[in-house]
Formats: structure tokens, C-alpha cells, sequence
């Protein structure tokens, strides 16, 4: 099961559409124009449309033969608000909008898949492809799914494809449980008593509060994480005063955490409140948390992850397969849907090496020599998994 030739043979007009809608780059929940350009090619290649799961969410079925089995297939759509730095005649023309994690490979990949699996009849039974908005701090899979799309859609697996700067090309990695991290996010405000530079006995200086804040949030992850598992505590910005001469009166302190576990997503959340309360006492200041949970980690199946990687081998050779890739301290929102259903997420190398382009980055491209590898590793995720339930 190497590469597909009709995935090779569709490749330039499947890059086509990516670079169309990496042009035209739309921000969550107004991804208009990419669900439109997905809707029409899906009706046209004999798909069920279905619009409006997560409000620009689309979601295309096909069935074939009596099983009723079914496998779920998820692009996202949505792009960064940023600003592109490339010169290539594709770049995007929406000021402050970027295809910069390479979204839109991942909708023209399964496209790609759509088009090949409308011609073959290699399975039976349903196949969803969900095409999701608002992944970039959004939650469109979390929308999608309130709005019924794993009732009104069953699956009995799901599965998506992220491409992974620095990971060579035709190359695919994954790993079963933890893939990425819980994002969240936190607010620490502290109320003293402002007061002149020169008198500090006469005030309740903040800074001073925030400062020792700051250093014991360190802690957290160096004294009360196994140092097996992996953490992050990050203090993103510091607010406070606006003269040289005199003592703010408050502080804002904001964050980050990222864990890969229930229990140490708790353990941090725990550790912050404990760390504030105990500096509240201590300097007779007043100290307010905010916790503000994001998308959970992202855990893939390990019975889902064994197939996958096991069809990914046959499409790219098992010498560009592995199944120990480090977790990342990145969140992705397909998270929601893997706590739904069972099913894993692989990483498609998208080339460059050590000094690949990073995603995020405003001279990022998706390479669109990736496309083929990608509508293979769809096909025959779908023809392995429908046929061998089929089979049974």
C-alpha cells in the first residue's frame, strides 16, 4: 500500500485549492468562503453536505453497502490573526489573516481524500469528513459536537492528520495517549496600597508581592511534577505602574499552563491558588485568581494509534514511521473529539529539518508535496478500517 497514484495524479489540482484558500485566509467562525469551496466540491463528488455544525462547520458523507460501521475524518479550517511575510504569488490577501499552522493543507488534503474515495469502492460502510472551524483558541470541535455531530454522525473512530515542521517529508509520527497538552489560561490580581517611591513604609507595594509571585510559580513544575511527566508554567506578562516615583497600587500577572494529565492539570491549578493565598498572608494584600480552562489534552487511543500507524507504514514505509514522539506542550482542539470517540491524531512531516519554518511563523507554508501522503494516509485509513470491520 505505497502512495496512491490517483493521489498523485490530483496532486496539482488539489494544491491548487490549498493555495486558493491559503490566499484567502479566514479567522474562527467566519470561514465562509473555505466551507463554501468545501460544500461545493463535497455535493459535486456525490457527498451528503451537511452546514452549520459549530456555524461553519461542514460535515460530508458517504455510504456505501449495508455495514453500519463508520469513521470519521476531521480537517480544520480556520487561520491565524496575524500578518504573512512571504512574497509568493499565494500569500495571503486578508491583512492580519495567515494560514500559519497549515490548516489549509489539512482541509485540501481531505478534500483529496474525498475525491478519491468518490471513485473507489473499497469499503463499506460510512465515512464522515468533518471539515471544523475555529481551532485557533475557538474550540470549533467543542461547537460542533453541542450542536449534535457525533449523534447526528456516529463514529466508531476518529482521525486527523497535523503537519509537523521539521519532520521529514513522506514521514509520519505519533504516539499512543498524550500527544499535546491541556492549554489554559490564568489571571493573578493583586491589590495593595499605592503610595510615593519615597516613603515605601508607607504603602502596601504590590510589585514586591508580584515579583515573589512570579518566582515561586517556578517552583510548581520543578518541585511538584514527576520530573518523568511534562509541564509548563508560563508567566506571560507582568501589568503594573506608570511612573518612575511612584508605587502602583495593583499588579496583573497572566499566563499559561500546559500539562498532558487530568491529575496535573489539578496539581498546577492547586499549587497557584495555594502559592497566591499564601502570599496574600504574608504581605496583607488582596489577591484575586482567575482560572480559565482551555482545550484538554490531546490523548490518542492506543488500539487507534496501533492501526493508524500501521496504515501510515504502508503508505510511507515503515522506515518513516515511529510511534514515540515526544508529546507537545501545543493544544489542539481535536481533543474534544477524541474524548467522544476513540481515535488518534498523526503528524505528517512537512519537511525542512532542524531549520524548518516553525508553525506560527509569518513566513510558514504548508508544503504542498505533503498532499499526496496525506490523501493516501486518509484513503487507506479508510478502506483498512471500514473494510476490516466489514470482514468481521
Amino acid at each position: 500500500m505505497p502512495v496512491l497514484p490517483r493521489a498523485l495524479e490530483i496532486q496539482g489540482e488539489i494544491a491548487a485549492i490549498r493555495r486558493d484558500i491559503h490566499a484567502h485566509p479566514e479567522l474562527a467562525y467566519e470561514e465562509t468562503r473555505t466551507s463554501d469551496i468545501v460544500a461545493s466540491r463535497l455535493a459535486e463528488w456525490g457527498y451528503e453536505v451537511t452546514r452549520g455544525l459549530g456555524k461553519t462547520g461542514v460535515v460530508g458523507t458517504l455510504r456505501k453497502g449495508n455495514s453500519l460501521k463508520s469513521i470519521g475524518l476531521r480537517a480544520d479550517m480556520d487561520c491565524l490573526p496575524m500578518d504573512e511575510h512571504n512574497e509568493f504569488e499565494h500569500r495571503s490577501q486578508n491583512a492580519g489573516r495567515m494560514h500559519a499552522c497549515g490548516h489549509d493543507g489539512h482541509t485540501a488534503m481531505l478534500l483529496g481524500a474525498a475525491k478519491v474515495l468518490s471513485e473507489k469502492c473499497d469499503f463499506e460502510g460510512a465515512v464522515h469528513l468533518i471539515f471544523q472551524p475555529a481551532e485557533e483558541g475557538g474550540g470549533g470541535a467543542r461547537e460542533m459536537i453541542r450542536d449534535g455531530l457525533f449523534e447526528k454522525f456516529p463514529c466508531d473512530a476518529v482521525f486527523a492528520i497535523h503537519n509537523k515542521p521539521g519532520v521529514p517529508l513522506g514521514h509520519i509520527v505519533s504516539r499512543p495517549g498524550p500527544l499535546l497538552a491541556a492549554a489554559d489560561r490564568w489571571d493573578i490580581r493583586i491589590t495593595g496600597k499605592g503610595g510615593h517611591a519615597a516613603h515605601p513604609h508607607l504603602a502596601v507595594d504590590p510589585m514586591v508581592v508580584g515579583a515573589n509571585i512570579v518566582l515561586a510559580l517556578q517552583s510548581i513544575v520543578s518541585r511538584n511534577i514527576d520530573p518523568h511527566d511534562a509541564a509548563v508554567v508560563t508567566v506571560g506578562f507582568f501589568k503594573a505602574g506608570s511612573a518612575y516615583n511612584v508605587i502602583p497600587a495593583d499588579v496583573h500577572i497572566g499566563g499559561t499552563t500546559r500539562t498532558t494529565t487530568p491529575a496535573n492539570r489539578a496539581l498546577v491549578e492547586r499549587r497557584i491558588d495555594e502559592i497566591c493565598r499564601g502570599a496574600e498572608q504574608m504581605h496583607g494584600v488582596k489577591i484575586e485568581v482567575e482560572h480559565r480552562p482551555g482545550y484538554p489534552p490531546t490523548v490518542n487511543d492506543a488500539e487507534r494509534t496501533r492501526f493508524a500507524l500501521g496504515v501510515a507504514a504502508g503508505v510511507c514505509g515503515d522506515h518513516a514511521v515511529r510511534d514515540d514522539a515526544r508529546p507537545s506542550m501545543g493544544a489542539e482542539d481535536f481533543s474534544y473529539m477524541l474524548e467522544q470517540v476513540p481515535g488518534a491524531m498523526v503528524m505528517l512531516g512537512n519537511g525542512g529539518g532542524p531549520e524548518a519554518v516553525s508553525l506560527h511563523n509569518p513566513r510558514y507554508d504548508f508544503n504542498d508535496l505533503a498532499i499526496p501522503f496525506g490523501i493516501s494516509f486518509f484513503v487507506r485509513t479508510v478502506e483498512s478500517f471500514l473494510g476490516e470491520q466489514a470482514a468481521r
